[in-house]
Formats: C-alpha cells, sequence, structure tokens
C-alpha cells in the first residue's frame, strides 16, 4: 500500500473490529500515515442502514484517504461510509479490507487492497468478534452462530488454548 501514497495517506479504522488490523498494517508502511477513527451503530442488521457514532476528529479534504474494514460481506455499510467520506472531498479515497466475503456481497464495491477473500462462514479473532468476545485471538477461525447464540462462549477453551490453530472450531 505504501507504493500508491508516497507523499503519504489517512487511513481510517472503522471501529472496533479493524483495530487489530490497522495496527498491524500501518507498522508496515513506509510513507507517513495519519490514524482517524470512526464508530457506527446498525440500526438493523444487514440493512445498510447505519448511523455514525464516533466521527472523524480531523477534515480529510484534498488528502488521500484508505478506509479500513476488518471484513466486508454485503458492502452495504461500506457503501453507506464511502457516501459519507466522498461528501468531505478527499482527493482519493479507497478500500482495504483484511477479509472479503464476496459471496455475501450485495452492493459492488471496488476494494482496492484485499488481504484474503473468504467463504460465506462466521468468523472470529484478529479483532473480529461475537458478543464483544475472541477480537484478542491472534488468528481468525470460522465458527457456528447456532452454537455462538446458544453459548457465546462456546470455542473460548478451544481457542484460547495453547495449542489452537488457524481454520478454528
Amino acid at each position: 500500500m505504501s507504493a500508491s501514497y508516497p507523499d503519504g495517506v489517512v487511513l481510517i479504522s472503522v471501529l472496533k473490529g479493524s483495530l487489530i488490523f490497522l495496527s498491524d498494517l500501518v507498522r508496515l508502511m513506509t510513507t507517513p500515515v495519519s490514524i482517524e477513527f470512526l464508530a457506527i451503530s446498525s440500526y438493523e442488521p444487514d440493512s445498510g442502514r447505519v448511523r455514525i457514532v464516533k466521527d472523524l476528529d480531523s477534515d480529510i479534504s484534498g488528502r488521500d484517504v484508505v478506509l479500513v474494514e476488518d471484513i466486508i460481506d454485503t458492502g452495504l455499510t461500506v457503501g453507506f461510509l464511502l457516501g459519507e467520506l466522498r461528501r468531505r472531498q478527499p482527493a482519493s479515497l479507497e478500500v482495504c479490507t483484511l477479509l472479503d466475503k464476496a459471496a455475501r456481497r450485495i452492493l459492488p464495491l471496488p476494494i482496492a487492497f484485499v488481504g484474503f477473500e473468504v467463504p460465506d462462514v462466521f468468523v472470529l479473532g484478529y479483532g473480529l468478534d461475537f458478543a464483544g468476545r475472541y477480537r484478542n485471538l491472534d488468528l481468525i477461525a470460522a465458527g457456528e452462530m447456532a452454537a455462538l447464540t446458544t453459548d457465546p462462549d462456546v470455542y473460548v477453551r478451544q481457542l484460547y488454548s495453547p495449542d489452537a490453530t488457524a481454520g478454528g472450531p
């Protein structure tokens, strides 16, 4: 990503999920980086209707900006955020995501930087959570939504064991 922004870039992290990815990404950057944060709250899942509950602290007009996400699935939330950020007139605006779950895409999105493509499974770890749990895992694991809904701690013993490996339950 550094090669695309030799004069620097503003990375906007969508809290809380992308924080861990952002911290690793920033450490790999070899050009000047500014960091901003947005926090959103969904009105209803998969509706694309969100509200900003924590806005940027600085003006991004005329600056190169990359929106950093943990995972993009339907694209509705990112589509909303891109619209909001474009109104602020950045010089450029791109999207970077750790995980792209394109199988669930409703709104086509140009994603400039993709870490990994994932199938249509529920994933946990490395910033991704269920009911606030599992964000601090240093791996990404697939989990069963039905099992998590019944018991949010169902995978704690397995995923926090010293010999946990990528791939999960």
